[in-house]
C-alpha cells in the first residue's frame, strides 16, 4: 500500500466512518503531534476524536487531493456540513514509518 493509500483509507475509517480502534492500524503509538489542541501519541487522537464525534456525529473530511514526497503526505480536505457546505478546509502534512502516520502537523483555514 502506497502512503497515499494509507492515508485514504485512515480518512475513511478513522474521521469519516468514526471507527476509533482504526487508528491502531494506521498510527504509530508514538505519534507526534504538533497540533496544540491534540496530545502526543495515538491514544491522545483517539481519544481527542472519540469525544469530538460524540459531539459532532455528522463530521466528515473530504479529501480534495495528495501530494506525495519520499515519506511526507500532505492532504489538501474540506470539512463539510451535513448539506455539503464547506465548514474550513485544512491542509494536512503526515510523515510516515514503515506504513503508519509517525508525524502530523496542519494549517486550519
Amino acid at each position: 500500500m502506497t502512503n497515499k493509500e494509507v492515508i485514504g483509507n485512515f480518512y475513511q475509517e478513522f474521521f469519516n466512518n468514526h471507527i476509533i480502534e482504526s487508528a491502531e492500524k494506521y498510527v504509530r503509538e508514538d505519534y507526534i503531534q504538533h497540533n496544540p489542541g491534540v496530545g502526543q501519541g495515538r491514544q491522545a487522537l483517539m481519544d481527542a476524536f472519540a469525544e469530538k464525534f460524540k459531539e459532532h456525529p455528522e463530521f466528515c473530511l473530504n479529501i480534495k487531493f495528495m501530494i506525495e514526497e519520499d515519506d511526507m503526505v500532505a492532504v489538501y480536505l474540506k470539512n463539510v456540513d451535513t448539506q455539503g457546505n464547506t465548514r474550513c478546509r485544512v491542509v494536512d502534512i503526515y510523515r510516515l514509518v514503515d506504513g503508519k502516520l509517525a508525524e502530523h502537523w496542519d494549517i486550519i483555514q
